[in-house]
C-alpha cells in the first residue's frame, strides 16, 4: 500500500523508479537530476541570490486570516510599513461567527478593510471563503509561491508552491524583505493505481500521514507527487489530499499537473494561470514514498493525532481493543487530571459516535460535499443525538451547491448546512458536549482543539474521516460506518463557478494604496510591548517543564474562545499554556519582574528575592556578573514543541511574558523554531534525553557571554544549572543565519528594522 524508500530515487520519465543504491546506471549525474524536480524549478525562480545551497525567496503573494493579520500588519507599521509590495490578501474566516468578545470580531474585520484600502490589499468579509479555498479559486497559480499566516497554506496540487509560516516571516515580505532557508530536501510522492468506489482523499493523505509522520520522513521537506496515479485524481481529490500535507511536518507541497488541473483554472476564468508542471526526464529526489492508490479503505485518525490511523474496518471488527489503545495514548497529552473512556461509545457492539462535521478547508470541497449528499440520499441522521453540519469553503460552492440541488437534499437529512467558517478546525464553532466524540473531516484532532476546556473538566474528542464515511455514519444515525458499505451511484456533479459573489462583496485595491485612509482600531487592537535586546549574560528560571513526545502549538496557546484576544498581546499572553501547565502565566510574571526592574533601573534582587541566592552562587565564578550585563527571564523545556499551527502567539505570548528561550531535543518544525527567532528567543537544543534532564521545573540556568556567542557564530553554548553549585551544561542554537542572529540580538524583529 505504502513503501517509505531508505535511500535517494532516481525517476525516470516519470514512471520507472530506480533506488540509488550506488550502483545505477542513470544518463545524468545527482546533481544534474535533482534539478529536474518541480521543486527545484519553482525555488530557483523565487530566489533572489545566485546560491542555490541558501536560499533567499521572494513570494508572488501572502495570505492571512483575522486571528493573525492584525497582529502581523501591527508589526509590520512598527517596522515601517508605507504599503503591500506584493498582493496580500485578508480573509475573516476564523473569527467571523465567534461572539466572544462582544465588538472584537467586526473591530479587527473593520482594522482589515481599512489596512487593505490604506496599503494596497485584498479584503475578504465573513462567511464569504474560508482563506485556503479563495486562494485556490483566486490566487494560485502554475509556478508560483504563497506564503500565507496559517499552516495549511497548501496549493501544490494547483502547481502553487505555498508555505504557511507565523507572521513574522510575512512581516519580512511586507518589508520588502526574503525568506531565507538552506535548500530543502525534495522527497517524490509517487501514486499508482486508482482510489476505489468510496475512498475519499482525506483517506489518502491519513495514509500518508500515518506512514510519514512518526518517523518524520518528510519534515521540513517538500513533498512532489508525481506517478501514473495523480492522472486517476480530480482536482478537488488532489486538493483534499495536498491540504492534509501540512500534518506530516512537511515544508511544502508541489503536484505535477495536467488538463484535469487546466479545466479547474478553465472554470475558474483564469486558464491563463494554468502552466504545466512535470519533472525532467531524469529527476532526482531525497526520498520516495510509493502510494498504491487501489489498496487504500477508508480511514479514521482517532484522537488525539492525525497520525493516530486505522482503517475503519479495522475499529469495527477490533472496537473493544482500539479503543483501549486510544485511551492509553491520550493519557500522555491528557495525564491523570482527565477521566477520560470511549468505551461508553459502544452501543450494542457498534460505535456510536454523537457528532459528524466536513467542514474547512480539507472538507469543504465541492465534490466531498457532493458525494455526501449522494450517500444520504432519501435517508435522514434521526432525532437522537447525533448532529451532522456541513460548512461549504466558500460563497460560490454554496451557491453552486444550492443551484443544484444538494443542499436541499442535506437538509431534508437533518444536515445543518453553514457559511464558509474554520471554527469545527480551531475550536469555535460545534464544541461537542462534554464527553462526546465527534467525527470530522477537517485537519487536526489534537486535544481540545475542537473547544472543550480540560482545566474546567470538560472532555471531548474528534477523530478524522473523509466525507464520504462521516455522510455514511450520518445515513446510520450515528454508528460508525464505512463508505465502502454504501451501496450509491455518485452523481458526479460538475462544478460552476460564479465570480459575482467576490466582484460585489471583495474589496480589492488592485495593488493601489491610500495613505489618507485612517486604520480603524477597536479598543481591543493593542500595540506590541516594547522589547530589550538580548543582553551580556542571562539568567533563566525554567518555568514549565513538558515531556510529551511532541507538543502543539495548540497546547502552547490555546485555540477556540482565546483567539479573541488575539489582537491584544498581553491579553492573549494571559492564555499561555492555560491547558497544559496552568500555573506558566504566574511563574513567567514573577521572573518578569526581575527583568522590567533591570529596564527601569532597578535592582532585580529587589523585586525577586529567589535571585539573591542564585546570583550570589554566579558571582562565585563570574563576579561581575549582574553590574549592567545582565538579563532575566524564563524558559520552557518541551521534548518536540511546535507541530500544528503556524500561528505566531505560541512564541510571541511566551516573549510578552519575558520569556527568553526554549529548551528542546528537537522542534517539531521550522516554522515553530523561526517564530521562536523572530520573537527574539534563543531556540536552546540539549542533546540530553529529557529523562535524564540536568535541570528541572524551578531550576535556574545561568548563561554566561550569551550575546558574545550569539555574535561569534558559536554553535555549542556553555551554562550552568545553579543549585548549590554551578553545573556545567551544553546547549546547542543549531543554524542560524546572519538576519536571524542580528534579529535575536536585537530583542525581536520589530527591533531589527527599527534599527
Amino acid at each position: 500500500m505504502i513503501k517509505l524508500y531508505e535511500n535517494g530515487v532516481y525517476l525516470k520519465n516519470g514512471t520507472e523508479i530506480v533506488e540509488d543504491t550506488g550502483n545505477v546506471n542513470i544518463p545524468a549525474t545527482k546533481e544534474e537530476a535533482a534539478r529536474n524536480t518541480i521543486a527545484y524549478g519553482i525555488l530557483s525562480a523565487h530566489n533572489t541570490v545566485s546560491d542555490m545551497e541558501h536560499l533567499q525567496i521572494k513570494f508572488d503573494t501572502l495570505t492571512s486570516h483575522d486571528i493573525t493579520f492584525v497582529g502581523i500588519i501591527q508589526t509590520a507599521r512598527a517596522s515601517g510599513l508605507e504599503k503591500f509590495p506584493i498582493p496580500y490578501v485578508l480573509t475573516n474566516c476564523h473569527n467571523s461567527l465567534c461572539a466572544v468578545g462582544g465588538t472584537i470580531n467586526e473591530d479587527d474585520h473593520m482594522f482589515g478593510l481599512t489596512c487593505a484600502k490604506k496599503y494596497g490589499g485584498v479584503y475578504v468579509p465573513p462567511h464569504q471563503a474560508v482563506i485556503h479555498q479563495y486562494a485556490r479559486e483566486m490566487l494560485a497559480g502554475g509556478g508560483k509561491m504563497i506564503l500565507g499566516s496559517d499552516s495549511h497554506t497548501r496549493y501544490g496540487a494547483l502547481g502553487t508552491m505555498a508555505m504557511g509560516e507565523g507572521g513574522p516571516e510575512l512581516v519580512k515580505q511586507l518589508l520588502d524583505k526574503t525568506y531565507d532557508i538552506k535548500m530543502p530536501d525534495v522527497i517524490g510522492i509517487y501514486l499508482d493505481g486508482e482510489p476505489a468506489k468510496g475512498v475519499g482523499p482525506q483517506d489518502v493523505a491519513l495514509e500518508i500521514i500515518g506512514a510519514t509522520f512518526g518517523n518524520g520522513y518528510v519534515n521540513n521537506k517538500v513533498m512532489e507527487f508525481v506517478g501514473p496515479g495523480v492522472d486517476k485524481l480530480s482536482a478537488d481529490f488532489r486538493i483534499g489530499i495536498d491540504v492534509m500535507t501540512t500534518e506530516t511536518t512537511c515544508l511544502s507541497s508541489i503536484w505535477k499537473t495536467d488538463k484535469k488541473i487546466h479545466e479547474y483554472y478553465e472554470i475558474h476564468g483564469r486558464s491563463g494561470d494554468y502552466k504545466e508542471l512535470s519533472p525532467g526526464v531524469v529527476a532526482y529526489y531525497d526520498g520516495m514514498v510509493y502510494v498504491n492508490l487501489s489498496e487504500i479503505k477508508p480511514m479514521i485518525a482517532m484522537p488525539f493525532h492525525p497520525s493516530n490511523v486505522y482503517t475503519i474496518d479495522e475499529v469495527n471488527a477490533n472496537l473493544k481493543d482500539v479503543l483501549h489503545e486510544v485511551e492509553k495514548k491520550a493519557l500522555v497529552s491528557l495525564g491523570s487530571t482527565a477521566d477520560y473512556s470511549l468505551q461508553d461509545k459502544i452501543v450494542g457492539g457498534k460505535l456510536y459516535v454523537e457528532q459528524g462535521i466536513i467542514a474547512g478547508c480539507a472538507g469543504g470541497g465541492f465534490e466531498n460535499i457532493c458525494a455526501a449528499a449522494d450517500i444520504i440520499e432519501g435517508k435522514n441522521i434521526g432525532s437522537d443525538k447525533f448532529t451532522f453540519s456541513v460548512y461549504p469553503a466558500s460563497m460560490p460552492i454554496y451557491m453552486e451547491l444550492v443551484k443544484n440541488g444538494v443542499a436541499a437534499e442535506l437538509i431534508a437529512a437533518g444536515t445543518v448546512v453553514k457559511t464558509a467558517f474554520c471554527g469545527p478546525c480551531f475550536g469555535a464553532g460545534d464544541t461537542p458536549a462534554n464527553n462526546a466524540f465527534s467525527i470530522r473531516h477537517s485537519t487536526r484532532n489534537f486535544p481540545n482543539r475542537e473547544g472543550s476546556k480540560l482545566q474546567s473538566g470538560q472532555i471531548a474528542s474528534v477523530a478524522l474521516m473523509d466525507a464520504r464515511s462521516i455522510a455514511a455514519t450520518a445515513a446510520n444515525r450515528g454508528f460508525l460506518t464505512s463508505a465502502e458499505a454504501m451501496d450509491v451511484e455518485y452523481k458526479g456533479q460538475k462544478y460552476y463557478f460564479d465570480k459575482r459573489i467576490y466582484e460585489n462583496r471583495v474589496f480589492d485595491s488592485k495593488g493601489v494604496a491610500d495613505s489618507s485612509v485612517k486604520i480603524q482600531f477597536g479598543p481591543n487592537i493593542k500595540d506590541w510591548p516594547k522589547m530589550s535586546p538580548l543582553p551580556e549574560n542571562l539568567v533563566l528560571k525554567v518555568v514549565s517543564e513538558i515531556h510529551d513526545p511532541v507538543t502543539t502549538t495548540d497546547e502552547l496557546i490555546p485555540s477556540g474562545e482565546t483567539s479573541s484576544y488575539r489582537s491584544n498581546p498581553l491579553g492573549l499572553a494571559e492564555f499561555t499554556l492555560s491547558r497544559k501547565d496552568p500555573d506558566y502565566v504566574g511563574r513567567a510574571k514573577e521572573v518578569q519582574a526581575a527583568q522590567k526592574a533591570i529596564e527601569a533601573n532597578i535592582c532585580p534582587l529587589d523585586v525577586l528575592e529567589e535571585l539573591k541566592p542564585v546570583m550570589a552562587k554566579v558571582r562565585e565564578k563570574y563576579p561581575h556578573a549582574g553590574e549592567g550585563n545582565i538579563g532575566v527571564g524564563s524558559a520552557i523545556f518541551a521534548v518536540k514543541p511546535g507541530d500544528g499551527s503556524a500561528r505566531e502567539q505560541a512564541a510571541s505570548c511566551q516573549k510578552v511574558l519575558g520569556g527568553w528561550a526554549n529548551i528542546a531535543n528537537e522542534y517539531a518544525t521550522k516554522r515553530y523554531r523561526s517564530n521562536l527567532i523572530n520573537w527574539g528567543m534563543l531556540p536552546f537544543l540539549t542533546d540530553t534525553d529529557h529523562e535524564n534532564l540536568p535541570f528541572k521545573n524551578g531550576d535556574y540556568i545561568f548563561v554566561p557571554d550569551i550575546r558574545k556567542a550569539v555574535e561569534e557564530k558559536e554553535d555549542g553554548i556553555k551554562a550552568y544549572v545553579v543549585h548549590d553549585s554551578l553545573e556545567e551544561i551544553q546547549f546547542h542554537l543549531g543554524d542560524l543565519t546572519n538576519a536571524e542572529r542580528e534579529i535575536i540580538l536585537k530583542g525581536c524583529l520589530i527591533n531589527y528594522y527599527k534599527g
